[in-house]
């Protein structure tokens, strides 16, 4: 089911979230409107569906990994999907965290503004992906509208690696993607529907292995 011109209300009714994470959305959501006006954290023309192409299309990530508690975000950017998977970790309560990763300075001060308003349980790494350590362990690496598949999995490789498993949603031209991913990776893959976009989907990878 999609969801156009869906509301607060509506996106709690779709996606049972509680009142307190409904209103962690709305700080996270003036807060990127009233930022936005003053740099380039998203399109601007996508924030009036704010709801269904940033929240909903976020929020469906962390349910196709429910039991893992310790998240990567790559290319946070606005905190799209991380804050919302940082949201749900706030909900099922525990000790979980999600790392943002983020090299544009004034955007990772963003994130860290958001998290301090939110008191969502984020960590803001300001360094580019390539840098990160690593020996470091998460459950579930993620990324929206970052880079390639190919590049993706690239920066992911180690964490999986570890133990990790991946969840990217990708658009409509996510077949040409996996395509070209392949002649560089052999993975184990699931194409999961988004519930956003009938032509989108979540694309969960396991064991990547280089050609």
């Amino acid at each position: 089911m999609l969801d156009e011109g869906l509301d607060a209300d509506g996106f709690r009714e779709r996606t049972g979230v509680s009142r307190e994470t409904l209103a962690r959305y709305e700080t996270w959501r003036s807060m990127l409107e009233e930022r936005n006006a003053v740099m380039n954290l998203v399109g601007r023309s996508t924030l009036p569906d704010f709801w269904h192409r940033h929240a909903l299309d976020s929020w469906q990530i962390q349910t196709h990994a429910p039991e893992a508690d310790h998240w990567l975000d790559l290319g946070a950017g606005a905190g799209f999907p991380g804050f919302a998977i940082a949201f749900a970790l706030m909900e099922r309560g525990g000790e979980g965290s999600v790392t943002l990763v983020e090299s544009v300075q004034k955007k990772a001060s963003f994130l860290r503004d958001v998290a301090d308003a939110t008191k969502a349980p984020a960590i803001v790494k300001p360094v580019r992906a390539e840098s990160l350590d690593p020996h470091s362990r998460y459950q579930v690496v993620t990324a929206r509208a970052l880079t390639s598949l190919t590049r993706l999995i690239e920066y992911a490789k180690p964490f999986v690696d570890n133990g990790a498993i991946c969840l990217f949603p990708k658009g409509a031209r996510y077949g040409e993607e996996l395509t070209e991913a392949r002649k560089s990776w052999t993975f184990n893959l699931d194409v999961i529907p988004s519930l956003t976009s009938p032509d989108a989907a979540i694309l969960r990878i396991e064991d990547v292995t280089r050609v």
